[in-house]
């Protein structure tokens, strides 16, 4: 069954025409489509709209007061969409909603100022947590994820890959034995990442899928950028991300240990979870993502 506005621009068809057959003839549709949406229009609108006979049809009175709306009708619908597209085509407007791990703010603020001080019609709306976003209840339209994204109905874009180093800073090693194992390790005062979702703090990840759960905390932190200030401080041993890592490891601020210990990285991505169209401003700020999270000098994957 056809919407109602195609049925009624088959209907003014046919009332610009001498026959059905003329009408369908303008629409490239067969004559039994225009009879078809001429009979589903009078069924709503409980009136007949068209005197026929078998050489030509006529409006009934009725339908000559109908056309007239439905010819405004049409016409206000056709200028909504033609300023809706030249709205498009001149500038980026609208809400774009973005699940962004916290731990990546600090990298992509500069991102988002930017999208924004250039689209001054475009509103991003900014969700930093390192719980993964309900995409629904949120509506969220783009996110960034460290980790496999499981639903096989987003639209993914892997972007890097994300290591997890573990560092101490030159002034700790001064003071403790460099370790050679977990064993060791454990002996080391260590910075821990709290976990907001359970309340405990998150566990390290070794080769071979192995989870470590540090012993001798020193400093707990519920922020990644904190936790690495503090690393660098010389609070303890830490399990950081290789972006947060690799640029102190090139200056000597922070030393890699155990490198054979470490486990295999993670796919960074962003994501889009609904499929079929995509608006320009959704498009722009997921391009812009894209290729800031590519750029290997803001997200290096080797010392």
């Amino acid at each position: 069954m056809l919407n109602k506005v195609e049925l009624l621009r088959i209907f003014c068809a046919a009332a610009q025409s001498d026959s059905f057959k003329a009408a369908a003839v303008r629409l490239h549709i067969s004559p039994q489509a225009v009879t078809r949406a001429v009979q589903q229009l009078e069924q709503h609108t409980g009136e007949v709209l068209f005197h026929r006979s078998t050489r030509h049809i006529r409006l009934t009175r009725f339908a000559e007061e109908f056309l007239v709306q439905a010819k405004s009708s049409l016409e206000q619908l056709d200028i909504l969409f033609q300023k809706r597209q030249a709205q498009s085509k001149d500038e980026i407007a609208g809400v774009v909603r973005v699940a962004v791990p916290k731990v990546l703010r600090s990298a992509l603020m500069p991102v988002f100022t930017a999208l924004a001080s250039q689209h001054k019609a475009l509103q991003l709306d900014l969700r930093f947590s390192d719980q993964i976003a309900d995409v629904v209840d949120e509506q969220i339209d783009l996110g960034v994820r460290i980790g496999l994204v499981k639903d096989n109905s987003f639209i993914v874009r892997q972007v890097a890959q994300v290591g997890f180093y573990l560092v101490a800073s030159p002034a700790l090693l001064a003071r403790y034995q460099i370790p050679d194992n977990l064993e060791q390790l454990a002996l080391l005062p260590v910075t821990v990442l709290m976990d907001k979702g359970t309340g405990r703090p998150w566990h390290w990840f070794f080769k071979d899928a192995v989870l470590w759960s540090p012993k001798r905390c020193s400093f707990s932190l519920d922020d990644a950028e904190a936790e690495v200030e503090a690393t660098l401080a010389g609070l303890g041993v830490s399990q950081l991300a290789s972006y947060s890592a690799i640029p102190h490891i090139r200056t000597g601020a922070l030393v890699r240990l155990l490198p054979e210990l470490e486990p295999k990285a993670w796919p960074l991505s962003v994501y889009r979870p609904q499929r079929g169209p995509v608006s320009d401003r959704v498009r722009l700020v997921m391009d812009c993502l894209v290729k800031a999270l590519s750029d290997r000098e803001i997200f290096p994957e080797s010392p």
